[in-house]
């Protein structure tokens, strides 16, 4: 009798020990199109060159009363980069910059979530790109949550961070203006 008493409370003692267990599941809409990975570099100080990687994927869990517990996974898939330029694309997928012959995927693991108040955090995780994984932070804004025309749950998020080129074995002499890229990732989860 006292076994079958004692599982239970073993059970619901590690239960407590683990909030993030009970944070929300979701996950990002790349299907509905309401997320985005986007990228801007200078070209020779003068302009910004923008673009996107137009297929990526991934989940985050989150918690309103636990947000130090938050998690971030993304993959991206760096053969669908997109610079609005055929023949500039083909370079960024060579061997100069991403070679994506040889690292197609780029991730994202989060390591910690630190709420910051008024919408605001900061991420910091991992970031593997061209063979590289290197931490990173990320600069997080929340936009917003609520009850969507379907039924669902949604909640979002915008992430912002630069990345020197260098870092990720990425030395391709673009010029001083052009050492770090800036990316913005725009992440609409949908709960599961």
């Amino acid at each position: 009798m006292k076994l079958n008493i004692a599982k239970p409370l073993l059970l619901s003692s590690l239960m407590l020990l683990t909030p993030s267990l009970w944070a929300d599941s979701y996950k990002i809409d790349t299907e509905g199109a309401h997320a985005s990975v986007e990228f801007k570099i200078k070209h020779l100080g003068y302009s910004w060159l923008v673009g996107r990687f137009n297929t990526f994927d991934g989940e985050f869990n989150y918690d309103a009363a636990t947000p130090g517990d938050a998690t971030v996974n993304v993959t991206i898939d760096t053969t669908s980069i997109d610079s609005n330029h055929a023949e500039r694309d083909k370079h960024l997928r060579g061997k100069d910059f991403l070679n994506v012959a040889k690292f197609p995927k780029a991730e994202f693991n989060s390591q910690s979530f630190t709420d910051l108040g008024d919408g605001k955090a900061t991420l910091i995780g991992e970031l593997t790109l061209h063979g590289v994984t290197k931490a990173v932070t990320i600069d997080v804004v929340k936009i917003g949550e609520g009850q969507d025309p379907w039924g669902g749950y949604r909640l979002g998020f915008e992430g912002t961070t630069s990345i020197a080129l260098k870092d990720f074995g990425i030395d391709y002499n673009l010029g001083p203006a052009s050492t770090h890229v800036e990316l913005t990732l725009n992440v609409e989860g949908i709960k599961q």
